[in-house]
């Protein structure tokens, strides 16, 4: 097509403010109060991922300035820029806005040997509360879970909306499946702020809700992100947070914890030298009776005959070599004699009569033979 052609073509566009696809989409007006910041995201067509991005200021397309580009500048001033082509969406960051920043502005994408693709949107900075406001535009959740947002405004009139950005919307009163997640709308009425609150649930969320939503009343929007995680084990693990109620008998609890892991530490000590202290003279104990037991071995034995206190007999053999005979003698232990003595009368006598047989006799005894000896008791 000749450049010519190309311009005439553009400046139409310029004028009238329209490209000639439509394959980009943002909010159309936005409140926002002095010196805070507003995130405006513009959606774009998947063939323009490799496309450069920009943020054009005017009333006009064609007499518009471009403020931030995705190339270059990035940033100028309080105003930068980002693309993120997974998501298929550029944003623009404008903080520490100024009553002078109220204008309308473009979302545009460069195209090459054709006329950019872009739509427009009006800013409005208040130095009171907006008409139209959240306490932050990002929300977190994770796959399964629930998040809440809070839509605040100042006037009654005209229609509360939920919308996913380039998708369908929910009306208030209205609790309706949203792209395979379940949205409930509440309105309610908040004296402190002398305004409303348009309350949105979204739960089940899927992966797949990830993304940016908008909350509308009336001619007014306001940009909403929402990041859908997968749950992490920490975020899966139920906290049960206590109570002001019941924080005094946590703390209590926790200081007779505290206290009895003391005590028990205190007597732990002890209990283990007692424990040490058994072991050892247990060992020690058997060492010595096996010390013993050894030393009794290791002596001759005894082969003493044990003596009888009834019938103690000592037997002794004759000195005499030629007399071949044995010698037999009643012995009585000391232990006995005294009762013995009590038994006999001083005066009483015992007499051992000895006979020995003579080999040489007649009849003479086998080489057997015997001494007896003959204890008579004789009284004086």
């Amino acid at each position: 097509m000749a450049p010519h052609l190309l311009l005439v073509m553009r400046i139409l566009f310029f004028l009238t403010g329209l490209s000639d696809t439509q394959s980009v989409s943002t909010v159309s007006h936005v409140s926002v109060k002095q010196g805070g910041s507003i995130t405006i995201p513009c959606l774009y067509d998947l063939r323009y991922s490799n496309n450069v991005k920009y943020w054009c200021r005017g009333y006009y397309w064609l007499g518009c300035s471009t403020v931030v580009r995705t190339d270059h500048p990035k940033t100028s001033g309080n105003t930068s820029i980002s693309d993120d082509i997974n998501q298929r969406v550029f944003t623009v960051t404008m903080r520490r806005l100024s009553s002078s920043d109220s204008d309308y502005y473009w979302c545009i994408v460069e195209r090459k040997n054709e006329a950019d693709d872009g739509v427009s949107l009006q800013i409005s900075v208040t130095p009171g509360t907006p008409e139209l406001y959240v306490d932050q535009q990002e929300l977190t959740g994770v796959v399964g879970g629930s998040v809440t947002m809070l839509c605040y405004y100042s006037k009654l009139g005209g229609s509360g909306r939920w919308c996913r950005m380039g998708g369908s919307c929910v009306a208030v009163g209205h609790s309706v499946d949203l792209d395979g997640t379940f949205v409930k709308l509440v309105q309610e009425q908040r004296e402190t702020t002398n305004g409303y609150v348009l309350m949105v649930t979204m739960s089940g969320l899927m992966m797949e809700n990830t993304g940016w939503y908008r909350c509308e009343k009336g001619k007014l929007q306001m940009p909403v992100h929402v990041t859908v995680n997968q749950p992490s084990t920490t975020q899966s693990t139920i906290t049960i947070t206590p109570s002001v109620t019941n924080r005094d008998n946590v703390v209590t609890n926790e200081n007779t914890d505290a206290k009895h892991q003391s005590l028990l530490e205190v007597l732990f000590i002890p209990l283990s030298l007692l424990v040490v202290l058994i072991a050892v003279t247990l060992v020690t104990w058997k060492m010595l009776r096996k010390h013993k037991d050894k030393k009794a071995k290791d002596q001759p034995p005894n082969t003493s005959v044990p003596a009888d206190p009834e019938h103690d007999i000592t037997y002794s053999t004759d000195l005499n070599p030629e007399s071949h005979s044995d010698l037999y003698s009643t012995v009585i232990p000391k232990q006995h004699r005294t009762a013995q003595r009590d038994s006999f009368p001083d005066d009483a006598v015992t007499y051992s009569t000895v006979v020995t047989k003579n080999k040489t006799q007649p009849n003479a005894a086998e080489p057997d033979d015997v001494v007896y000896s003959t204890v008579a008791q004789h009284q004086r």
